[in-house]
């Protein structure tokens, strides 16, 4: 019995109608779920739907925390394990929110948004429902190295550039972090031109950061390309 429901909310598999249908659900599920953080305004309407969506997660997350050791394959370990997986933390984000209740008497609106900006993460609980999301998570796991690698190489250029230019053009940037926010600006490419520089030390910087910027942006979308393909390539 709990194989089979194991196998019911886990991604479905050719010829499994239930479990292809359960997914399509939870997709529909998770979607009206989000409705109620398009509008500032509360009503009877949108805590219903909020109320009956989180009935729905709850109910989702006990199955798979009776299965786990069907997801995991570490016995009973997996009981404990489950909990503090990435997914399952998820799970919880967008589920908590909704317990949340805030006095309206106390000054805690802001912090109240917050919390409710919370159920955002309900859109990750889509994630287990796609295979083509599926086989992204599996690129990510097998070319994890070489991305982290990328990574590394972003972040010190970054840290390497935001410390020139802050010294180059101390007048330009109020803080270190204006400095960091110029250079990952400059990295993408995106340039806002909030922040830029003035001078033409500051100005030859900027085009030799957003070529370098280019190489490394384009680095990882070969990786993962490449991975999908693989990946693609191994299931055929």
């Amino acid at each position: 019995m709990r194989k089979r429901i194991y196998e019911i909310i886990e991604v479905g598999e050719d010829g499994d109608c239930i479990s292809k249908i359960y997914d399509f659900c939870m997709m529909i599920v998770i979607v009206i779920s989000l409705i109620p953080l398009a509008f500032k305004e509360e009503n009877v309407i949108f805590n219903m739907i909020d109320g009956i969506t989180v009935v729905i997660f709850i109910i989702d997350y006990l199955l798979r925390l009776i299965t786990a050791d069907y997801k995991l394959d570490k016995g009973k370990k997996s009981f404990v394990l489950y909990p503090f997986s990435v997914i399952a933390l998820i799970d919880l984000i967008s589920i908590l929110p909704s317990f949340v209740v805030v006095n309206k008497g106390i000054k805690m609106f802001r912090v109240a948004r917050l919390i409710r900006t919370f159920r955002v993460f309900r859109v990750l609980k889509g994630f287990r429902y796609s295979k083509n999301v599926d086989i992204l998570i599996k690129v990510f796991k097998r070319q994890r190295d070489s991305l982290a690698i990328v990574a590394m190489l972003a972040v010190g250029y970054i840290l390497i550039t935001s410390l020139i230019m802050f010294n180059v053009e101390p007048e330009t940037y109020n803080n270190f972090f204006d400095a960091i926010y110029w250079a990952t600006v400059s990295l993408t490419t995106v340039g806002y031109g909030d922040i830029y520089a003035v001078s033409v030390i500051g100005k030859v910087i900027t085009m030799i950061s957003s070529l370098f910027g280019i190489a490394i942006v384009a680095l990882p979308a070969g990786i993962i390309t490449a991975g999908y393909m693989e990946e693609i390539g191994q299931k055929e």
